[in-house]
């Protein structure tokens, strides 16, 4: 029974945690891994860094495109677990919610353009996926865990951000709440 307990609270635990990001961003600072949840933090009119990049099918993606919807910006790889374990849920929730609002996109950090083309594939990710520059990365704050994923408002600021992994619910409550 004790080794039960000990189980389940290790899978709680691990829940709220997030991969170590493997590249050190140019920050001088090297990364940390997650050991604790990290709490949503409130929009405070922190507008959305911009960006152009080029996803993987070749398109430009512009960040200030989408202003006027809300965009789950999830910064990702295709080695780490907790983020294998999200993307199924932000596929479901593009095909879901896209007519109604909701941009995603991913930002495939510190992987192999090749890995994240097979990942994208195999998994029909429906979304656009970037590779992430050391500018977008630095413009974030720097990724320290990954899944990273920062929800934008309707204006372009930032209304939450989540370091590890989070349930689908979090996000449609954070998507109905920015809708209204």
């Amino acid at each position: 029974m004790k080794k039960l307990a000990v189980a389940v609270l290790s899978v709680v635990l691990l829940c709220f945690m997030g991969c170590e990001n493997k590249k050190q961003s140019n920050n001088n600072q090297a990364p940390t891994p997650q050991t604790q949840a990290v709490q949503a933090q409130p929009a405070n009119s922190n507008k959305a860094p911009d960006f152009s990049l080029i996803d993987i099918t070749g398109k430009k993606v512009n960040l200030s495109d989408y202003k006027g919807n809300i965009v789950i910006l999830d910064f990702w790889a295709s080695w780490c677990g907790w983020c294998k374990i999200e993307i199924p849920f932000f596929i479901d929730m593009y095909k879901k919610y896209n007519s109604k609002g909701l941009v995603i996109i991913g930002v495939a950090t510190s992987d192999r353009q090749n890995n994240v083309e097979n990942f994208v594939s195999s998994n029909h990710m429906n979304y656009p996926v970037v590779m992430a520059s050391d500018e977008i990365v630095s413009a974030y704050g720097g990724i320290r865990g990954l899944p990273t994923t920062f929800v934008i408002d309707k204006e372009g600021n930032i209304a939450r951000q989540y370091v590890g992994y989070r349930p689908r619910e979090v996000f449609e409550k954070d998507f109905s709440d920015l809708s209204k």
